[in-house]
């Protein structure tokens, strides 16, 4: 069985991240609940998937009208799922016209990844 990952890009890290990382000591009530609401909006496998197409896009940005073919969902949903993405900070909207176009909050998922990992 043939398996394909796309990597996600590392962003540059953001001065004063969001979060300490797990791993480098206990976290306040605070930074626990924003680390827990960011990770709950990944807690779906197409919300990942939606996040790893903006990603992966030339200039990683995408229409909305872009992201419904690949995950088999109808806009409304997509939309949803976007909605999540935008209010957990990792992923940016635009409107243009008729359409919204998403992309990738700078240093989102380097916070995210860093959040992770014990830092010296």
């Amino acid at each position: 069985m043939l398996c394909l990952m796309t990597l996600l890009p590392v962003l540059p890290s953001a001065a004063g991240a969001c979060c300490s990382p797990v791993t480098g000591g206990v976290l306040e009530d605070e930074q626990a609940e924003a680390l827990a609401r960011t990770f709950k909006a990944l807690g779906d496998p197409n919300r990942v998937k939606l996040l790893s197409i903006i990603a992966a896009a030339d200039d990683q940005e995408a229409c909305v009208c872009d992201l419904t073919e690949p995950v088999g969902l109808t806009q409304p949903t997509v939309s949803h799922h976007m909605k999540l993405l935008v209010d957990a900070g990792l992923v940016a909207r635009e409107q243009r016209g008729r359409w919204a176009y998403f992309s990738i909050v700078p240093g989102a998922l380097d916070a995210l990844a860093g959040a992770l990992t014990s830092r010296p």
